[in-house]
């Protein structure tokens, strides 16, 4: 070969190796691991890459000239994808019409095209083709109970949750907390929807569509059939943080009675910033983690029982000049819940400021926050003898068992009480980590102990985002995201009382949960005194079984007297 071969043999840039690998894959056409070998890819990727590289979605050459660009496609490969599906193809059929018009795709790929804009599956077809449109039905309270009638519900498993919402008396909370109404559907039926849109796992209501399809879902609520999307959407833009503030407060009580948590351990406080996508919205920017930038999103805010580690709190509706003093709007809320203020608040630096620590003081509220490591702080510590230091040994999961801690009494600007600041090293840190507190009597070890455990919010706050879609923002206003938040307090609450029943898995994630009892189908029978389901038998059904399910009773306030039954069909 030529002189200067090797720039195009041995490529340096990124582009340009991913250039000259989809090169090798398909002009040469060598196989994914020989060229994820030459190229220093794993052959997962280099798949990956063919596949965006035929979805259109990788581009390397831009003509830096200005004027036309010659002749312009007028349909991407996403575009048509979107416009066979409006026609009910099925992922193989489209993959199939595009490989024909020249476009070749795998049904992967198209079901990946799909997936990212919120689609879902289209139902198994018979060989007869695709079955014939249903007429939309509308949205309404069940006025004459069919008795005797059949129901094959994709969505069975949801009722699993009614007990739990029977118990929390879910249509007494919605009606408290003032919610709004419509002329057709009453604030129970709306909100409710929303719930069990949320327990799902269907992160916005655009993708309602198959909830409100199913003909067996809306007998869960009284419902003839789920509100549609527009319903539920417009709806949301209609609640008032009041009516959030007041549904938290009973549902909070009502947890404190039926032992769900109760607070003494203290709380775990949390600020979680979900990313907005699009443009000229009225938000604020933010620090989002996940994307190591300040971006346009909404701030939320998180209490949850350390005890329990059950969500107890939730707020969406907050500005910058609003956040410092959220600490003192949560402690305020409990004492309306529990009659009096909090136990220990646990928190990070950024939560607060140092005049709401001073007010935190003042009302004789113990708190336990990460200070920020200024220059003359950590100067100070460095001239500290070795004997200043003492060595302790704690119990907690994984390394750094030995501590070293010293404490002292210090005074900081705006804050008129003294606060005790616990210094920890040999904890895998290059330097020390700063505790402040206003409790002056619990043991340094147990205090760094228990700010250690404070890490459970943020495993709490991963199962939502996980289990609850909590990052799929439904609005571009904070209002609207502070129904997706309050639900997802009460989503939660509710999977934790049916995992409560479940044994072995009374600490289960609401992902878990999900995939093992509550995406089922099943058949729902409606009687003249109670409504049968009777669930699919699944590999873990006998955990149901164990639980007592098929011997439960329930009655269901908003069925009209009716109560519910559970069958499990032989082997």
């Amino acid at each position: 070969m030529r002189a200067g071969a090797e720039y195009f043999t041995e490529p340096g840039e990124p582009a340009q190796r991913r250039y000259e690998a989809l090169r090798c894959y398909f002009v040469e056409e060598a196989g994914a691991e020989e060229v994820g070998a030459r190229f220093g890819y794993s052959a997962a990727t280099v798949h990956q890459l063919a596949a965006e590289l035929r979805a259109g979605r990788t581009r390397f050459f831009r003509s830096s000239k200005p004027g036309p660009k010659g002749p312009r496609k007028t349909h991407t490969v996403r575009d048509r994808v979107l416009v066979l599906r409006a026609q009910d193809r099925s992922v193989t059929e489209i993959a199939g019409i595009l490989t024909a018009e020249a476009s070749p795709v795998s049904a992967q790929t198209v079901w990946a095209i799909l997936k990212s804009e919120g689609l879902e599956r289209l139902e198994r077809r018979g060989p007869g083709g695709p079955a014939p449109r249903l007429a939309p039905v509308r949205a309404k309270a069940i006025s004459d109970w069919p008795t005797g009638a059949r129901y094959d519900c994709d969505h069975a498993g949801l009722y699993l949750l009614l007990p739990a919402m029977v118990e929390l008396g879910l249509d007494e909370l919605v009606g408290a907390a003032r919610y709004p109404g419509t002329k057709v559907l009453t604030s129970f039926h709306s909100l409710a929807s929303l719930l069990m849109l949320k327990c799902s796992r269907r992160g916005r209501a655009a993708n309602a569509f198959p909830l409100g399809a199913d003909p067996g879902l809306g007998l869960a609520l009284g419902l003839v059939a789920l509100p549609k999307a527009t319903h539920l959407t417009s709806y949301s833009y209609r609640v008032a943080r009041a009516s959030n503030v007041a549904l938290l407060e009973g549902l909070a009580r009502r947890c404190r009675q039926v032992g769900l948590y109760n607070g003494e351990g203290g709380f775990n406080l949390d600020f979680h910033t979900i990313r907005h996508h699009g443009e000229e919205v009225p938000l604020e920017e933010h620090y989002v983690v996940s994307r190591s930038q300040r971006t346009r999103s909404v701030l939320t805010f998180f209490a949850q029982d350390h005890a329990s580690t059950e969500m107890v709190y939730a707020n969406a509706d907050i500005t910058k000049a609003e956040q410092a003093r959220e600490v003192i709007a949560f402690a305020e809320y409990w004492k309306r819940v529990a009659g009096s203020d909090p136990g220990l608040l646990v928190f990070d630096s950024k939560l607060t400021t140092y005049p709401m620590l001073g007010e935190l003081c003042a009302r004789s509220i113990t708190f336990l926050a990460l200070r920020q490591r200024g220059p003359k702080v950590l100067e100070t510590l460095a001239a500290l003898p070795a004997s200043a230091w003492t060595t302790y040994n704690v119990k907690r999961a994984g390394r750094y068992r030995r501590p070293q801690i010293h404490e002292q009494i210090v005074h900081l600007k705006g804050i008129d009480h003294p606060l005790r600041q616990i210094a920890i090293r040999n904890i895998g840190h290059d330097q020390p980590t700063l505790l402040i507190t206003n409790d002056l009597v619990t043991a340094a070890k147990d205090l760094f102990c228990r700010y250690a455990e404070r890490m459970i919010i943020e495993n709490e706050l991963d199962a939502d985002i996980s289990g609850f879609h909590l990052n799929a923002l439904s609005s571009g206003l904070a209002l609207n995201v502070d129904v997706d938040t309050t639900l997802t307090v009460l989503a939660g609450n509710c999977y934790r009382l049916l995992a409560r029943k479940l044994p072995r898995y009374e600490l289960a994630t609401p992902d878990r949960l999900w995939r093992h009892f509550l995406d089922n189908t099943g058949t729902i029978t409606v009687n003249h005194d109670h409504v049968r389901v009777d669930l699919a038998l699944r590999t873990y059904a006998p955990v149901l079984i164990d639980a007592g399910f098929p011997e439960l009773d329930i009655p269901i306030p908003w069925w009209g007297g009716r109560s519910l039954r559970f069958g499990f069909p032989p082997r």
